[in-house]
């Protein structure tokens, strides 16, 4: 069997109707779907890609596929849709944001489908204490969770820059975000990983040292210009935002990302091209 020397970590958000910021519409998701399996993609599980990192072998065409933030449309759309092609994904969720209460509908059922509505609206309505309308609840990730087609893991209790509200007081802070989300984790679901993804992409090494502490070694972040190989440094898991675009240019984003040619020389453009536009 060959094996993937890198595999590509996709960053999804939102997969809703008309699109929007960091969203894909159904339309483009299935299509996007569609191309893996029709080229024998396996999407691989967080145990799966961990295991990749410390000891390689995952098979050739491999991909891990992650959404952030928990939202609604994530089991109204996406499920159901990688369900359909036999396909898998992890969730970073805000804990402090899921709530109880009946499962509503999806795209699988003969019924009126709730309402998904773009980003800057679900934080809107999150920031009005009105999650519960376009957030996961606790019901519906069991679900998911217990049909193995998406597995849950920790994006803070809160999902806040505490860098930017008071940077002298962060690091209690971001204590306790972490002992909050592991235990609502533990009380809802039975357990907690060693993974976690930050809030925004920030980080510093002082979080590095408490989410260590905390008992979180894998760390997800959004920086899209690197290579998840075998020794990869497990506190940098590099992931790239996945556009609302087709099949066939979403492909290419892949090939390029797995290519142990062309990946370093796309990787370095790219940062290059940063390091002009923002003067690093």
């Amino acid at each position: 069997m060959m094996v993937a020397n890198t595999v590509p970590v996709l960053m999804y958000h939102h997969v809703r109707p008309g699109g929007g910021m960091i969203a894909t519409t159904p339309e483009h998701f299935e299509d996007q779907l569609r191309w893996l399996a029709r080229r024998d993609y396996r999407t691989l599980s967080t145990a799966e890609f961990l295991q990749h990192l410390r000891q390689g072998g995952a098979p050739h065409r491999s991909v891990l596929i992650t959404f952030d933030d928990g939202y609604l449309d994530n089991w109204v759309y996406a499920a159901p849709l990688l369900r359909r092609y036999g396909m898998r994904a992890t969730v970073f969720i805000v804990t402090g944001w899921v709530g109880e209460g009946p499962v509503r509908p999806c795209l699988d059922d003969d019924a009126a489908l709730p309402e998904t509505p773009e980003h800057r609206e679900c934080e809107r309505r999150i920031e009005m204490g009105r999650a519960d309308e376009v957030i996961l609840r606790w019901p519906e990730i069991r679900i998911m969770r217990d049909r193995g087609v998406m597995e849950f893991h920790s994006h803070t209790h809160t999902h806040t820059r505490w860098d930017l509200r008071d940077a002298t007081i962060k690091n209690t802070h971001m204590r306790e975000e972490l002992a909050r989300s592991r235990e609502c984790l533990r009380q809802h679901l039975g357990e907690v990983s060693d993974q976690l993804c930050w809030p925004q992409g920030y980080f510093d090494d002082d979080y590095i040292r408490i989410a260590r502490e905390a008992g979180f070694h894998y760390l997800y972040t959004t920086r899209a210009f690197g290579r998840n190989r075998q020794g990869t440094d497990p506190s940098s898991i590099f992931r790239f935002a996945v556009r609302n675009t087709g099949g066939a240019s979403f492909g290419r984003r892949i090939q390029v990302a797995a290519s142990p040619v062309m990946a370093p020389l796309f990787n370095g453009w790219k940062r290059w091209k940063r390091g002009l536009r923002y003067g690093d």
